[in-house]
């Protein structure tokens, strides 16, 4: 059998007479070239027996995957579901397929054991980290200073980070909503303690502030209370261990239940605002008239349910972009914090076109 030498990317793009940028594109970004061109390079190098350009060896050669580890802090099933994370991805998305980037899914979670770490550590260039807890993941591989690492919704010491003004905004919508000067109010607080039980909070149990976005809507949301001469207990704000419209709804259920009946509910999602807004509904109450519900996110379905949800709008898609444009160098590394903006629906309307 004759030995033939193994066809390189140059030697292919000598022979088509085009550049090897050409021959790359025709492989990994088909869409910069013509249709027509693309077909004709592919069929050319397929008599040739060229089936593009060598991923590994180019890995090896440059000492780059082309690879990032996007460390979700809940499990993969939860984030692609949860459409603010879905978002987020989607802002990712955007940048790293135009620079020819691959995302790796990883959740912290399941990173479990040493091997995996290691495993998951040598098969990327860094890590975006979004919503890291640092009660969770003590040794996790992203800690490690010779990665590049970019965090979003949290802090790492040494790392970059992309965040969004949770506490300003948590302020500026409970402002809002204590114009209409409610004799009691609840706070549907999400995943202040470490458990997974839906229950109320004691302020020893709290986690930290600086890792935690929603211990800072807590400080805006007291701010705000105190501010307009209110005090809160821990009786009168809950635990909802995950953003699902089940445990948000338990807890709505309960706090609508108290005998002192909250007239506000202030909520740390979106998601939490839809099932306390369903759970009044269901019992007879009538939003806003009885009961005003604020959320936190700006979720599309916020919009287009009914009554539609007054919330924090966060800028999501753009957090994603960003941090995928830090982690690659197209932008400097720095401390990002995005302001929010607030979104008045019908759920908690101005003062001055409220029906209560």
């Amino acid at each position: 059998m004759k030995n033939e030498k193994k066809l390189t990317l140059k030697d292919v793009a000598e022979q088509l007479n085009v550049s090897t940028a050409t021959i790359s594109n025709a492989f990994n970004r088909p869409d910069q070239l013509s249709a027509k061109l693309k077909e004709s390079i592919l069929s050319r190098c397929k008599e040739m027996g060229y089936y593009g350009p060598n991923a590994a060896a180019r890995s090896l050669r440059t000492g780059r995957t082309g690879i990032v580890g996007i460390v979700l802090s809940d499990e993969l099933s939860y984030s692609l579901s949860d459409p603010v994370a879905n978002q987020f991805i989607t802002g990712m998305a955007e940048v790293l397929e135009k620079n020819n980037y691959n995302m790796l899914l990883l959740s912290a979670s399941e990173l479990s054991s040493d091997s995996q770490r290691r495993m998951q550590s040598s098969m990327v260039d860094g890590f975006i980290v979004y919503g890291y807890k640092s009660q969770q993941y003590r040794d996790a591989p992203w800690l490690d200073k010779s990665k590049n690492v970019v965090v979003v919704d949290s802090h790492i010491p040494g790392a970059s980070s992309v965040n969004v003004t949770n506490e300003q905004g948590a302020f500026d919508i409970a402002v809002h909503a204590l114009q209409h000067r409610p004799q009691s109010v609840a706070i549907m607080g999400l995943e202040l303690l470490e458990t997974d039980r839906v229950c109320r909070i004691f302020d020893d149990e709290l986690l930290d502030a600086d890792t935690s976005i929603s211990i800072q809507r807590l400080h805006g949301y007291r701010r705000a209370l105190e501010q307009n001469g209110m005090q809160i207990s821990s009786e009168q704000i809950w635990n909802i261990p995950h953003n699902t419209h089940k445990l948000a709804y338990q807890a709505a259920r309960e706090a609508l239940m108290m005998a002192n009946r909250p007239q506000l509910l202030l909520c740390m999602s979106d998601r939490i605002a839809l099932a306390a807004v369903q759970a009044a509904l269901h019992m007879g109450m009538r939003v806003p008239e009885e009961l005003h519900v604020v959320g936190f996110d700006g979720i599309p379905e916020s919009d287009t349910f009914h009554p539609s949800i007054t919330t924090v709008h966060q800028q999501t898609v753009e957090k994603g972009r960003i941090a995928a444009e830090m982690f690659l160098g197209l932008r400097p590394s720095c401390n990002v914090e995005l302001q929010t903006k607030l979104k008045v629906g019908l759920s908690c309307p101005a003062v001055n076109s409220s029906t209560a």
